[in-house]
């Protein structure tokens, strides 16, 4: 995750503030829920790179001899991997 945990709450209060401010919503429930709602929103969206690279590592774990010999360099083929799945799933980092 690029954003730490902690500023979640605080970037989440910001942007209903500023959504409620210029009318651009209409709470249906309360500023807290909204607010609580918008956190989880925001933290499974942040986290969806941290999932993806322990997909990652999980796969690779299978090349641990390889790697460690010198013939595959770990770095790059978790790049490759990654940016393998990304392309397949139609993921946004």
């Amino acid at each position: 995750m690029r954003v730490p945990k902690g500023w979640v709450p605080v970037v989440s209060r910001e942007i209903l503030e500023e959504l409620l401010k210029k009318s651009l919503i209409e709470l249906k429930v309360s500023k807290e829920k909204a607010t609580e709602l918008l956190n989880e929103l925001m933290l499974e969206e942040l986290m969806v790179e941290d999932r993806l690279n322990e997909e990652v590592r999980q796969m690779l774990k299978k090349f641990d001899s390889e790697i460690e010999k010198g013939r595959l360099d770990y770095r790059k083929l978790f790049d490759m991997t990654k940016q393998k799945l990304v392309k397949e799933r139609n993921i946004i980092l």
